[in-house]
């Protein structure tokens, strides 16, 4: 079971902060690819990957970034300084 977050519009888009999911994914893509599926929301969130970081157990990630023994994936927009 894993721990999925969402921040900003993700969040909005996806109609929930957090949410606990089983997954077979490996990879932190094919998790996406299983979270699109859930629904609209989901698929809106993920619509432009471009505009979407992710962070693994508070640590920033890679699509590739394997999810074996992970508790937690967060999804943000991308970060400004200022």
């Amino acid at each position: 079971m894993i721990e999925v977050l969402y921040f900003a519009w993700l969040r909005e888009r996806a109609g929930t902060a957090r949410e606990r999911v089983e997954t077979k994914a490996a990879t932190v893509a094919a998790l996406v690819e299983e979270l699109r599926a859930r629904s609209e929301g989901h698929a809106l969130a993920f619509s432009d990957l471009r505009a979407v970081r992710v962070a693994v157990d508070q640590k920033l990630a890679a699509p590739e970034t394997p999810l074996e023994g992970v508790r937690e994936v967060a999804f943000f927009p991308p970060m400004t300084g200022g």
